[in-house]
């Protein structure tokens, strides 16, 4: 007998433990159930309600109700549903659409083939499927369908009693032979099939691609049926992003947050908490895990040319100089407010002396301000300079709003009127300071760590943030034009760079 992996045997007993453990409390009324039944058919949010209650803590969302819709009205679908981590697309791709469309019967499939990064991940989804067919007993008696006595997903095969067959496969395995009984698989989906190693190999990544759309989509009896790969975009070079590229195909793209900035999944998933997910993991993180926006460290700015020091003491300084990017636009919801405090050295090194970056209110960012007032208590000029946009005049009345509220201590901001060139270029142009040593962090604190964060995001094409790279290059811009306060205390020994 072949041997079982036990976290894959401990993952099924879990989950027919919990199937089993819960108490479905339906009327038996003949009228009651024939009219459960038919609503089920057609409602997939009552379906998924009603009949996985353990799998379903939250009410389905939108996007997963439209994606069970779609599948089940094209038995020729070619898709990709380009999903969020934690947006349950395992769940309802690979086990509770497929059973609908089995509870359904129209439109549903006699051989279904389930493929993974490896056999033993597809055989865990495998379980899932098997573990509601043989103990959900609700499911059995409404709909009739059950697994085939001494089925075993183990064995990477099982079938129900009406002749269905499931099938497990790993990426790379020979589909040739799947065919059962003259039937030819009609519903291949296809999960997880990325990982990092594999990404990293780009031959790898097209030998896969190539294994996937030859020998597996030619297992179907020349195209019947339906054939769906789902994920998340880990990597710009991986197999998922290489299939959406193919013309013609559904893709449904699902982040975290929307284009408004709000939660995708609102019902289980709220701002806040996503908020502090984001500043937990990374920036660079994030987007690959939850914005499908993969990002390749270190492709500007590198890791190893960032230097870290104390802080001079501030009347060593030449220039000191804050700039903030309110980065509020019309088109986004979610952007970074950003200001950053540099000091310039007599011999032209640039300290970055404190750095506020936050997804926050206006108001917190004023709030900014007066701690760089109290940071520099009057000990030496500092200048105040913002980036000059359409809200100026909005903004001005906060801070002259804030100042009025402290007794009349007003921040003296000046704009910044200058007309930019292209964003990218610009915070690209300082990557010869950073690459020859030139700038230095000097403080610890979580606004540094996104600018941090940012600028090791940074690449041509990239949706990521920004904002904290763009306030420093203000910042130097004005510091190398004479727009910074000058401090006229002259070192008698030379200053300490880092």
């Amino acid at each position: 007998m072949k041997r079982v992996n036990k976290q894959l045997l401990d993952r099924w007993q879990d989950r027919v433990s919990q199937i089993t453990s819960h108490g479905f409390a339906f009327s038996e009324s003949e009228a009651d159930r024939d009219a459960r039944i038919a609503r089920a058919k057609r409602d997939y949010a009552f379906f998924v309600a009603t009949y996985f209650p353990h799998l379903a803590s939250k009410p389905t969302a939108p996007f997963q109700i439209e994606a069970a819709r779609w599948i089940a009205s094209n038995e020729r679908a070619r898709a990709l549903f380009e999903w969020a981590r934690g947006h349950a697309k395992s769940s309802h791709l690979g086990c509770l659409i497929p059973l609908w469309l089995l509870a359904r019967g129209e439109g549903a499939f006699r051989h279904m083939v389930v493929v993974s990064k490896s056999e033993d991940a597809a055989k865990a989804l495998l379980g899932d499927l098997q573990a509601e067919l043989s103990s959900n007993e609700a499911y059995k008696r409404d709909f009739g369908l059950r697994t085939d006595p001494g089925a075993e997903w183990q064995s990477g095969r099982f079938s129900t009693s009406d002749g269905t067959s499931f099938v497990a496969l790993g990426r790379g395995q020979s589909p040739r032979g799947l065919k059962k009984r003259g039937q030819r698989p009609d519903y291949i989906l296809i999960d997880d099939i990325d990982d990092d190693a594999l990404c990293r190999n780009e031959a790898r990544v097209r030998q896969a691609y190539e294994w996937m759309m030859t020998a597996l989509f030619g297992s179907m009896a020349a195209g019947r049926g339906r054939f769906i790969l789902v994920g998340n975009r880990i990597s710009k070079t991986s197999i998922l992003a290489t299939f959406a590229q193919t013309k013609g195909i559904h893709h449904s793209v699902v982040n975290i947050l929307d284009k408004e900035g709000r939660p995708s999944w609102a019902d289980n998933y709220s701002l806040a908490e996503i908020q502090e997910l984001r500043q937990t993991m990374g920036e660079r993180n994030f987007q690959k895990e939850y914005m499908n926006n993969p990002v390749t460290e270190g492709v500007v700015f590198k890791r190893n040319w960032f230097r870290y020091g104390k802080p001079l003491r501030l009347r060593e300084y030449r220039h000191i100089l804050a700039y903030t990017d309110p980065s509020f636009k019309a088109t986004t919801k979610n952007d970074y407010k950003a200001t950053v405090v540099v000091g310039k050295t007599h011999e032209g090194y640039y300290h970055i002396l404190r750095c506020y970056a936050a997804q926050t209110s206006v108001s917190e960012m004023v709030a900014w301000h007066y701690d760089i007032d109290n940071y520099i208590d009057g000990r030496v000029p500092i200048r105040y300079y913002m980036e000059a946009n359409f809200i100026q005049d909005l903004l001005l009345d906060e801070f002259q709003k804030e100042g009025a509220a402290r007794g009349g201590r007003q921040i003296p901001i000046t704009p910044d009127r200058r007309k930019k060139p292209d964003k990218f270029s610009r915070i690209e142009a300082m990557q010869p300071l950073f690459e020859r040593g030139f700038v230095t962090f000097c403080d610890h604190s979580t606004g540094m760590d996104t600018l941090i964060d940012q600028l090791l995001s940074i690449e041509p094409g990239s949706r990521i943030h920004d904002d904290a790279p763009d306030a420093l290059e203000g910042a130097i811009w004005m510091l190398n034009r004479g727009g910074g306060a000058t401090n006229y205390y002259i070192p008698t020994s030379p200053t300490r760079h880092y």
